[in-house]
C-alpha cells in the first residue's frame, strides 16, 4: 500500500512501512480503503480554509492511497 502525496507541486506515492504504523494498533483485520482511513485520521489534520488534509509532518498534502 501506497499513500498519495501531493507536494510543491508533485505526486509521490510514499510507501507504508512499520515506522509509519508504529503506535496504530489493528485489533481485527481490515481492509486496504479501511486502513488508508485510520493513516489518513493518524497522520493529517484538515484545513476548514482550504478543504484539504495536510500531512502532519509537513510533507504535503495527503490525497488517498494505492491499494496493490
Amino acid at each position: 500500500m501506497d499513500l498519495i502525496i501531493l507536494n510543491e507541486g508533485i505526486y509521490y506515492l510514499m510507501p507504508v512501512t512499520k515506522q509509519i504504523m508504529d503506535g496504530i494498533v489493528l485489533t481485527s483485520d481490515v481492509s486496504c480503503l479501511d486502513l488508508c482511513e485510520i493513516l489518513r485520521l493518524e497522520l493529517t489534520g484538515y484545513v476548514d480554509s482550504l478543504n484539504l488534509h495536510m500531512m502532519k509532518d509537513g510533507t504535503g498534502i495527503f490525497y488517498g492511497c494505492v491499494c496493490r
